[in-house]
């Protein structure tokens, strides 16, 4: 079954993830699953160990109480899920769809995706989730986690969303954007839209056939190559509307190079203001 797996928390971004999942779901026919994860841990009641302190009788009700504590918080966890996933199934009826589902899952965010995406063709989450600094940009912590995990193409949603009249492919000679062309090529997301391909770097003749590939198959191609940062470039081009919807190859470096210098792929979702379609060598697009 042929499904768009949009992650919601209840941030600013779920209704851009919403509205994204619709504009895919139009384009595509897919039906849409709403999947939320209830992280409710219990056990937590503070750093001090009063353990020593205390009698028998006072720590069996104090253990009492704690046990009280966490049904009541995973009650209310239960409950506010419920309507994040409501109100966010409301948006998507308003938009005249019905083929949706509701997935509530408890416990770990990538376990509970991994749960679904059998029957995933993509996977749409926000870049930051509902504890992001916004201030400092800072990404979702668990965007990289689903990305590097995920078996399907992961579209990473802006705050605000417009329907795209072209799509930018960060071109490189990777088996990630590779993956990509074939999937653009096969894909009815990207029917009717403009294709550009920017290369930041020197000129590629891998360029042209990738371009005569989408050509072959029925797109309007533009190429492009530029000199600078990638992340740079990527970003000013965004910010200035050049790039409407972009798709790249996911996480070039490794992680251990990651949790020191970061990444292109990283730099340029923390910066772009625009929606970007990520896809890995081993995804099944």
């Amino acid at each position: 079954m042929d499904r768009i797996v949009t992650l919601i928390d209840g941030s600013a971004y779920s209704d851009s993830a919403c509205d994204h999942a619709a504009w895919v779901a139009e384009k595509t026919g897919y039906g849409i699953d709403l999947l939320h994860v209830i992280d409710h841990r219990p056990g937590r009641p503070g750093p001090l160990n009063l353990s020593g302190n205390l009698t028998l009788g006072a720590r069996t009700e104090l253990l009492e109480k704690l046990t009280r504590h966490d049904e009541e918080g995973a009650r209310l966890a239960r409950e506010a899920g419920r309507l994040i996933v409501d109100v966010a199934k409301a948006r998507l009826e308003a938009a005249g769809l019905t083929d949706i589902q509701i997935r509530l899952r408890n416990g770990d965010l990538v376990e509970a995706v991994q749960d679904v995406e059998s029957t995933a063709r993509v996977l749409v989450l926000g870049k930051r989730g509902e504890h992001a600094d916004f201030a400092k940009l800072h990404l979702g912590s668990n965007l990289e986690r689903v990305v590097r995990s995920a078996h399907r193409p992961v579209l990473v949603v802006s705050r605000a969303f417009y329907a795209p009249q072209r799509a930018t492919i960060a071109f490189d000679t990777s088996a990630s954007v590779a993956k990509a062309i074939d999937h653009i090529a096969q894909s009815k997301l990207f029917r009717g839209i403009g294709i550009h391909l920017l290369r930041v770097g020197d000129e590629l003749p891998e360029m042209e056939t990738a371009a005569e590939t989408l050509r072959d198959a029925g797109f309007d191609i533009v190429c492009e190559t530029v000199t600078g940062e990638a992340d740079t470039v990527f970003t000013e081009k965004a910010k200035s509307g050049e790039i409407e919807f972009l798709v790249m190859g996911a996480f070039g470096h490794s992680r251990l190079r990651n949790l020191f210098i970061g990444s292109t792929t990283t730099q340029v979702i923390r910066s772009c203001p625009v929606p970007v379609l990520l896809f890995r060598p081993d995804m099944k697009a």
